[in-house]
Protein backbone atom coordinates (compact mmCIF):
# COMPACT_ATOMS: atom_id res chain seq x y z
CA UNK A 1 0.00 0.00 0.00
CA UNK A 2 1.46 3.40 -0.80
CA UNK A 3 2.06 6.23 1.55
CA UNK A 4 -0.86 8.21 0.06
CA UNK A 5 -3.28 5.07 0.23
CA UNK A 6 -2.38 4.56 3.81
CA UNK A 7 -3.16 8.22 4.97
CA UNK A 8 -6.27 7.99 2.81
CA UNK A 9 -7.70 5.04 5.14
CA UNK A 10 -5.61 6.50 8.56
CA UNK A 11 -7.81 9.42 8.15
CA UNK A 12 -11.35 7.90 6.70
CA UNK A 13 -11.24 5.83 10.05
CA UNK A 14 -9.85 7.86 12.69
CA UNK A 15 -13.07 10.26 11.33
CA UNK A 16 -15.23 7.66 12.02
CA UNK A 17 -13.26 6.61 15.24
CA UNK A 18 -12.47 9.83 16.50
CA UNK A 19 -9.08 8.43 17.69
CA UNK A 20 -6.51 5.59 16.71
CA UNK A 21 -4.19 3.36 18.60
CA UNK A 22 -0.68 3.01 16.74
CA UNK A 23 -1.40 -0.98 17.24
CA UNK A 24 -4.78 -1.04 16.10
CA UNK A 25 -4.04 1.50 12.73
CA UNK A 26 -0.70 -1.04 12.24
CA UNK A 27 -2.95 -4.37 12.26
CA UNK A 28 -5.55 -2.63 10.46
CA UNK A 29 -3.44 -1.90 7.34
CA UNK A 30 -1.39 -4.54 7.59
CA UNK A 31 1.94 -2.40 8.10
CA UNK A 32 4.10 -2.33 11.05
CA UNK A 33 3.66 0.15 14.17
CA UNK A 34 6.43 1.82 13.03
CA UNK A 35 5.08 3.12 9.64
CA UNK A 36 2.30 3.74 11.35
CA UNK A 37 4.09 6.27 13.65
CA UNK A 38 5.69 7.50 11.12
CA UNK A 39 2.20 8.41 9.32
CA UNK A 40 0.94 9.88 12.03
CA UNK A 41 4.11 12.70 12.79
CA UNK A 42 4.07 13.48 9.30
CA UNK A 43 -0.01 14.05 8.94
CA UNK A 44 0.12 15.67 12.27
CA UNK A 45 2.94 17.80 10.86
CA UNK A 46 0.25 18.70 8.21
CA UNK A 47 -2.56 19.80 10.91
CA UNK A 48 -4.73 16.76 9.98
CA UNK A 49 -4.81 14.59 12.93
CA UNK A 50 -3.29 15.52 16.91
CA UNK A 51 -1.10 13.08 17.95
CA UNK A 52 -1.40 11.57 21.46
CA UNK A 53 0.62 8.94 23.13
CA UNK A 54 0.32 5.91 21.63
CA UNK A 55 -2.07 6.98 18.83
CA UNK A 56 -3.78 10.02 17.16
CA UNK A 57 -6.95 11.91 17.84
CA UNK A 58 -9.13 14.10 14.99
CA UNK A 59 -7.91 17.78 14.65
CA UNK A 60 -10.43 19.68 16.45
CA UNK A 61 -13.69 19.68 17.62
CA UNK A 62 -15.89 19.69 14.14
CA UNK A 63 -13.64 17.91 11.25
CA UNK A 64 -13.67 17.96 7.97
CA UNK A 65 -11.40 15.72 6.17
CA UNK A 66 -10.09 17.69 2.83
CA UNK A 67 -11.49 16.35 -0.62
CA UNK A 68 -8.28 14.84 -2.24
CA UNK A 69 -8.91 12.18 1.27
CA UNK A 70 -12.87 11.13 0.74
CA UNK A 71 -12.94 10.57 -3.27
CA UNK A 72 -12.75 6.72 -2.39
CA UNK A 73 -15.02 6.74 0.71
CA UNK A 74 -18.96 5.34 -0.75
CA UNK A 75 -17.36 5.44 -4.23
CA UNK A 76 -19.58 2.66 -6.26
CA UNK A 77 -22.29 4.80 -4.05
CA UNK A 78 -21.61 8.39 -5.38
CA UNK A 79 -21.23 7.18 -9.00
CA UNK A 80 -24.59 5.95 -9.18
CA UNK A 81 -26.19 8.98 -7.77
CA UNK A 82 -24.53 11.08 -9.93
CA UNK A 83 -25.26 9.12 -12.82
CA UNK A 84 -29.42 9.70 -11.39
CA UNK A 85 -28.73 12.82 -10.84
CA UNK A 86 -27.01 14.01 -14.22
CA UNK A 87 -30.52 12.45 -15.86
CA UNK A 88 -32.43 14.70 -14.37
CA UNK A 89 -31.02 17.24 -16.37
CA UNK A 90 -32.45 18.52 -19.64
CA UNK A 91 -30.52 19.66 -22.48
CA UNK A 92 -29.72 23.77 -22.55
CA UNK A 93 -30.20 24.19 -19.06
CA UNK A 94 -28.42 26.42 -16.64
CA UNK A 95 -26.92 23.80 -13.57
CA UNK A 96 -25.60 25.29 -10.38
CA UNK A 97 -23.16 23.07 -8.95
CA UNK A 98 -21.69 22.93 -5.38
CA UNK A 99 -18.47 21.61 -4.30
CA UNK A 100 -17.63 17.71 -2.85
CA UNK A 101 -16.81 14.65 -3.84
CA UNK A 102 -20.58 13.69 -5.13
CA UNK A 103 -21.21 16.80 -6.85
CA UNK A 104 -17.71 15.92 -8.80
CA UNK A 105 -19.03 12.57 -9.99
CA UNK A 106 -22.27 14.68 -11.26
CA UNK A 107 -20.22 17.00 -13.23
CA UNK A 108 -18.23 14.20 -14.61
CA UNK A 109 -21.61 12.26 -16.00
CA UNK A 110 -22.86 14.80 -17.43
CA UNK A 111 -19.58 15.16 -19.04
CA UNK A 112 -20.41 11.57 -20.60
CA UNK A 113 -24.07 12.09 -21.35
CA UNK A 114 -24.41 11.52 -25.12
CA UNK A 115 -26.84 14.06 -25.68
CA UNK A 116 -24.88 16.50 -24.40
CA UNK A 117 -21.63 16.22 -26.32
CA UNK A 118 -23.07 19.76 -28.96
CA UNK A 119 -24.91 22.42 -28.40
CA UNK A 120 -25.20 26.67 -27.90
CA UNK A 121 -24.43 25.48 -25.24
CA UNK A 122 -25.29 22.06 -24.50
CA UNK A 123 -25.52 23.28 -20.20
CA UNK A 124 -24.55 26.19 -18.80
CA UNK A 125 -22.32 24.91 -15.59
CA UNK A 126 -22.69 28.06 -12.70
CA UNK A 127 -19.81 26.66 -9.75
CA UNK A 128 -18.21 27.62 -6.88
CA UNK A 129 -15.72 24.44 -7.17
CA UNK A 130 -12.62 25.14 -8.65
CA UNK A 131 -11.92 21.42 -9.35
CA UNK A 132 -15.27 21.01 -10.76
CA UNK A 133 -14.36 24.14 -13.59
CA UNK A 134 -11.56 22.80 -14.21
CA UNK A 135 -12.72 19.28 -15.16
CA UNK A 136 -15.37 20.77 -17.66
CA UNK A 137 -13.84 23.68 -19.11
CA UNK A 138 -12.45 21.42 -21.53
CA UNK A 139 -15.75 20.74 -22.78
CA UNK A 140 -16.53 23.30 -25.23
CA UNK A 141 -20.38 22.48 -25.39
CA UNK A 142 -20.38 23.57 -21.79
CA UNK A 143 -20.29 27.24 -20.54
CA UNK A 144 -18.92 27.53 -17.59
CA UNK A 145 -19.25 30.31 -15.14
CA UNK A 146 -17.09 30.49 -12.00
CA UNK A 147 -17.88 32.23 -9.06
CA UNK A 148 -15.45 34.51 -7.00
CA UNK A 149 -14.27 34.28 -4.17
CA UNK A 150 -11.70 33.03 -1.95
CA UNK A 151 -10.50 29.20 -2.18
CA UNK A 152 -10.93 27.13 0.58
CA UNK A 153 -8.10 24.53 0.74
CA UNK A 154 -10.49 21.37 2.59
CA UNK A 155 -12.69 21.43 -0.42
CA UNK A 156 -11.27 23.44 -3.30
CA UNK A 157 -14.56 25.88 -3.01
CA UNK A 158 -14.79 29.83 -3.65
CA UNK A 159 -16.68 31.72 -0.99
CA UNK A 160 -17.20 34.97 0.58
CA UNK A 161 -18.53 38.63 -0.65
CA UNK A 162 -17.19 38.06 -4.07
CA UNK A 163 -19.12 34.62 -4.68
CA UNK A 164 -22.19 36.07 -3.67
CA UNK A 165 -21.63 39.09 -6.49
CA UNK A 166 -22.29 36.84 -9.03
CA UNK A 167 -24.81 34.57 -7.36
CA UNK A 168 -27.09 37.49 -6.67
CA UNK A 169 -27.11 38.07 -11.08
CA UNK A 170 -27.60 35.03 -12.28
CA UNK A 171 -30.91 32.14 -11.92
CA UNK A 172 -30.40 28.60 -12.63
CA UNK A 173 -33.13 25.37 -13.67
CA UNK A 174 -31.23 23.50 -10.90
CA UNK A 175 -28.72 23.53 -7.91
CA UNK A 176 -27.10 20.33 -7.35
CA UNK A 177 -26.51 20.22 -3.78
CA UNK A 178 -23.43 18.37 -2.19
CA UNK A 179 -23.94 18.22 1.68
CA UNK A 180 -22.31 16.52 4.83
CA UNK A 181 -25.23 16.04 6.30
CA UNK A 182 -29.14 15.84 5.49
CA UNK A 183 -32.05 15.84 8.00
CA UNK A 184 -36.02 16.40 7.79
CA UNK A 185 -36.07 18.70 10.87
CA UNK A 186 -32.22 19.95 10.39
CA UNK A 187 -32.38 20.28 7.04
CA UNK A 188 -29.80 20.65 4.50
CA UNK A 189 -25.87 21.15 6.00
CA UNK A 190 -21.83 21.63 5.45
CA UNK A 191 -18.93 21.74 8.28
CA UNK A 192 -18.14 25.46 7.20
CA UNK A 193 -20.69 28.68 7.71
CA UNK A 194 -19.16 30.40 4.06
CA UNK A 195 -19.33 27.49 2.25
CA UNK A 196 -23.14 26.81 3.62
CA UNK A 197 -24.01 30.47 2.97
CA UNK A 198 -22.37 30.63 -0.76
CA UNK A 199 -24.26 26.96 -0.89
CA UNK A 200 -27.83 28.65 0.10
CA UNK A 201 -27.72 31.40 -2.28
CA UNK A 202 -27.52 29.25 -5.13
CA UNK A 203 -30.69 27.05 -3.72
CA UNK A 204 -32.51 30.93 -3.27
CA UNK A 205 -31.40 31.26 -7.23
CA UNK A 206 -33.01 28.08 -8.47
CA UNK A 207 -35.99 26.81 -10.09
CA UNK A 208 -35.48 23.20 -8.22
CA UNK A 209 -33.05 22.20 -5.52
CA UNK A 210 -31.58 18.68 -5.78
CA UNK A 211 -29.43 16.88 -3.10
CA UNK A 212 -26.75 14.25 -4.13
CA UNK A 213 -26.03 12.27 -0.87
CA UNK A 214 -25.57 8.86 0.21
CA UNK A 215 -27.46 7.12 2.97
CA UNK A 216 -24.64 7.19 5.26
CA UNK A 217 -25.25 11.46 5.12
CA UNK A 218 -29.20 10.93 5.78
CA UNK A 219 -30.79 11.82 9.07
CA UNK A 220 -27.43 13.21 10.41
CA UNK A 221 -26.57 17.25 11.08
CA UNK A 222 -23.89 19.46 10.54
CA UNK A 223 -22.66 22.56 12.10
CA UNK A 224 -23.77 25.11 9.39
CA UNK A 225 -27.64 24.87 7.52
CA UNK A 226 -27.70 25.33 3.85
CA UNK A 227 -31.29 24.78 3.69
CA UNK A 228 -34.55 23.27 5.09
CA UNK A 229 -35.93 19.77 3.84
CA UNK A 230 -38.92 21.64 2.28
CA UNK A 231 -36.62 23.81 0.14
CA UNK A 232 -35.21 20.93 -1.71
CA UNK A 233 -37.24 19.21 -4.39
CA UNK A 234 -35.22 16.07 -5.24
CA UNK A 235 -33.06 13.94 -2.98
CA UNK A 236 -31.10 11.01 -4.96
CA UNK A 237 -29.37 8.87 -2.85
CA UNK A 238 -28.25 5.18 -2.71
CA UNK A 239 -30.64 1.75 -1.71
CA UNK A 240 -29.51 1.74 1.70
CA UNK A 241 -31.73 4.21 2.57
CA UNK A 242 -33.99 2.99 5.33
CA UNK A 243 -37.90 2.92 4.75
CA UNK A 244 -38.75 5.14 7.06
CA UNK A 245 -36.14 7.64 6.60
CA UNK A 246 -37.70 7.89 2.83
CA UNK A 247 -41.34 8.38 4.46
CA UNK A 248 -40.08 10.88 6.25
CA UNK A 249 -38.75 12.88 3.77
CA UNK A 250 -41.25 12.08 1.44
CA UNK A 251 -43.92 13.83 3.69
CA UNK A 252 -42.57 17.00 3.83
CA UNK A 253 -42.43 17.36 0.40
CA UNK A 254 -38.93 15.18 -0.84
CA UNK A 255 -39.28 13.21 -4.22
CA UNK A 256 -36.55 9.91 -2.88
CA UNK A 257 -35.09 8.73 -5.86
CA UNK A 258 -32.93 5.62 -4.49
CA UNK A 259 -30.59 3.66 -6.53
Amino acid sequence: MSRDARWKVLLELLVERGRLDVEEAAADLGVSAATIRRDFDQLAEQQMLVRTRGGAVVHGVSYELPLRYKTARHASEKQRIAKAVAELVAPGEAVGLTGGTTTTEVARALAVRGDLTAGTPALTIVTNALNIANELAVRPQFKIVLTGGVARPQSYELVGPLADGVLSQITVDVAVLGVVAFDVTHGAAAHDEAEAAINRLLCERAERVIVAADSSKLGQRAFARICSAQAVNTLVTDAGVGADTVRRFEEVGVTVVAV
